[in-house]
């Protein structure tokens, strides 16, 4: 069975929108207080939610247009380089030549499962 590149866009959008969603989580972890109703009202934290809700729904239609699971969760798993990434711009954490090459991994073993 062949994998639609549009499902292929739709899990590489919801692999960003993965990394995003971390991302905001943490942030919104940094500034809650500890209390529920500083996580369950945390903006940071609901946009969080968010995302992983249209990843869930980018799933879902990526499914729908059809395609290979060997295929497409590799290339949802470039959502911890977009992670990293994100990670690097906001708070400055180093990406170290040991991650490159994970990363470098993650991508040629994204491309050998999509063959």
């Amino acid at each position: 069975m062949n994998t639609p590149v549009s499902s292929v866009l739709m899990f590489l959008a919801a692999a960003i929108l993965g990394a995003l969603g971390q991302f905001l989580y943490k942030g919104g972890a940094d500034a809650a207080d500890g209390g529920l109703a500083s996580y369950v009202l945390n903006p940071r934290i609901l946009t969080g939610v968010v995302c992983y809700i249209a990843v869930m729904v980018l799933f879902v239609a990526a499914f729908k247009r059809g395609g290979s699971l060997a295929v497409l969760y590799p290339v949802y798993a470039s959502t911890f380089i977009f992670a990293a990434l994100i990670s690097l711009a906001a708070f400055g954490t180093p990406i170290k030549p040991i991650n490159v090459l994970g990363m470098v991994l993650l991508v040629g073993g994204m491309y050998l499962m999509g063959r």
